[in-house]
């Protein structure tokens, strides 16, 4: 028995942590810069006015690129393949919290709530729908709020899912977009609230997770740095270094400030490398040298630095606050 709940913690933990690793590259975009307006795309205010005797509708939102590339970031918590889907992280806390009768109960609460933003179980249950009508054909169409925003998401931004433009196509991409825009918003609001509660969890010890999950970086604060580098050529078809720190083949000339730039080229003929204009580089920060390595990288080759955390911005702290205050 012991070793069966051993296997559920471990399982869980993985969840968790998947979770937070993902969430916390929701909540680095650019729409969750600004907390209030983040929430208030959840429910998006319309502008109405009168024009010549006629009724005029002004509807506001962020560019499409800016949701889209929001739409990506959440997209694996919204699919239940996924290690980090939503409901299997509620599931995992709901287990780590089930002698916690307040923060059970929030589980329960949170994971209602999912079930009606992001799984209706019927059309009426979403926020509203839409009918068009062809004048020409006398063809009528009948979508809801949710399988609208649904076809926007897998049928034009992440997937080309050909049944759900199918589905989508007669009310046009604005309508699509229109109701993607609160399911998206309401989707970041949800994960960012979910992962500042476990990470409050993790901090009271009511959670064994990794503290990696937590510093890891999780998207790049800019993508222009600079760093100190050695550099080497050779002609094309000389043998390769072995790895990354084995000795070069004596064939590999270190590049100086004498090099003839204009005759480094790839094997496609493109040029590899130009000079610049500017002073010689100064050596990175501690920031840019980490921003500018990828993933997974090891740093046995290069001076490792230390990644400050970031301050917990205002409404994170708000967040804290409000589980405290559940807290006995």
């Amino acid at each position: 028995m012991a070793r069966d709940q051993e296997a559920v913690e471990q399982k869980n933990r993985q969840c968790l942590e998947s979770f937070v690793v993902r969430a916390r590259r929701v909540a680095e975009h650019s729409l969750a810069g600004d907390w209030e307006k983040l929430v208030a795309l959840i429910d998006p205010k319309i502008g109405i006015r009168f024009e010549n005797g006629a009724i005029r509708i002004r509807h506001e939102l962020p560019p499409e690129e800016v949701v889209e590339s929001a739409a990506v970031r959440i997209r694996p918590i919204l699919l239940e393949t996924e290690d980090c889907f939503h409901m299997k992280a509620l599931n995992a806390l709901g287990y780590a919290c089930r002698e916690l009768p307040r923060d059970a109960e929030w589980v329960r609460a949170v994971r209602a709530e999912w079930k009606t933003r992001v799984d209706p179980a019927t059309p009426l249950d979403a926020a509203y729908r839409v009918l068009v009508a062809d004048v020409v054909t006398g063809e009528e169409h009948d979508l809801d709020a949710h399988r609208l925003a649904l076809s926007w998401i897998y049928g034009d931004v992440v997937h080309h899912d050909t049944k759900r433009r199918k589905e989508g196509d007669p009310f046009g991409l604005r309508d699509r977009f229109r109701a993607a825009v609160p399911l998206v918003a309401w989707t970041m609001v949800a994960t960012i609230e979910l992962l500042t509660y476990i990470e409050a969890l993790w901090k009271a010890g009511v959670l064994q997770l990794g503290p990696e999950v937590f510093d890891a970086q999780v998207a790049l604060k800019s993508t222009v740095w600079e760093e100190p580098a050695q550099v080497f050529t050779a002609p094309v078809g000389t043998e390769a270094p072995s790895g990354a720190m084995t000795s070069l083949p004596q064939e590999w000339i270190p590049l100086g400030e004498e090099t003839d730039f204009s005759r480094l080229q790839t094997v496609s003929g493109g040029q590899l490398l130009h000079p610049t204009t500017s002073a010689r580089a100064v050596a990175p920060s501690s920031e840019d040298s980490a921003a500018g390595q990828p993933e997974g990288e090891s740093n046995t080759a290069r001076t490792a630095h230390v990644i400050p955390r970031q301050p917990v911005k205002d409404w994170q702290a708000e967040l804290i606050e409000r589980w405290r205050a559940m807290q006995p």
